[in-house]
């Protein structure tokens, strides 16, 4: 690994590992990390050969949330700096939960605050056995605002309450339970699930995986009524219409491998 305190690593077949390297700090983030990580999942998004995103910790840690330093400095900022900081927090958060390619965390070690907020945000979340989640901001007399609404939109309104209040360390069993991450493997097979995991994204229609994102985000808000009904009429008529559905359809009826597969397979 670079001294670098974001590596970025990309495969021939476009998954882009997006790793935290602060392991001296458990990948604690600060503004000049945040910016970065911004930037990385800005380019993931515009450059057509990022298929797959995973964004994982080096050393023993996924990531404790905010540095110290970070936060001792927000402690003097301005109400105006305040509001500054946490706004490009939020953009991160944004820009990770609406990533319209798939997203992966690799939670190993402890997720703590902001680095909870991370393994919400992400599509799926492979973690070892070890891994410890926490949304500990109640001790320092704080409230995870920013991540909040990715927080609820996981575990729902009732356990977010109870965490926020409480600050408790979640073992990776009760996280599992509570929806914040998607499976358990063993330390020595993380690697080898996600892999896995990012083949079978690779072989799905790239841009059907953008519109999944899509269409789960629109009906998850607001009643089931004739407005959104006719909306999933548009929707997949819009899909049956694109080049993608019709190559999809087409190779199955013709019992071939559809364009994209045969794209990867080349890569």
């Amino acid at each position: 690994m670079s001294d670098s305190t974001l590596i970025q690593e990309q495969s021939e077949t476009g998954v882009l590992r997006i790793i935290l390297n602060r392991p001296e700090v458990h990948n604690a983030f600060d503004d000049i990390q945040i910016q970065s990580l911004i930037e990385a999942l800005s380019y993931a998004q515009s450059d057509p050969t990022v298929k797959v995103v995973i964004l994982e910790g080096s050393g023993k840690s996924f990531s404790a949330g905010g540095d110290i330093n970070y936060m001792r400095r927000m402690g003097s900022n301005t109400y105006e700096d305040n509001i500054e900081d946490a706004s490009r927090l939020a953009l991160l958060m944004k820009t990770l939960n609406f990533l319209p390619k798939p997203t992966i965390a690799r939670v190993h070690g402890a997720a703590m605050g902001g680095g909870v907020g991370l393994v919400c945000c992400c599509d799926f979340a492979i973690a070892s056995p070890a891994a410890k989640l926490a949304l500990s901001e109640i001790k320092l007399g704080m409230v995870p605002a920013t991540i909040a609404p990715y927080v609820v939109q996981t575990i729902g309104p009732k356990a977010a309450r109870r965490l926020f209040m409480t600050g408790e360390m979640l073992s990776a069993d009760s996280a599992l339970k509570l929806g914040f991450l998607s499976e358990l493997v063993e330390e020595d097979q993380l690697d080898v699930r996600i892999a896995e995991l990012a083949a079978v994204l690779l072989a799905n229609a790239p841009n059907g995986l953008s519109k999944v994102k899509k269409i789960v985000s629109d009906v998850s808000h607001g009643e089931i009524d004739d407005d959104m009904i006719a909306g999933t009429v548009k929707f997949i008529a819009d899909i049956r219409d694109s080049d993608e559905g019709r190559e999809g359809l087409s190779a199955f009826l013709e019992k071939r491998p559809p364009a994209w597969q045969a794209q990867v397979t080349k890569n």
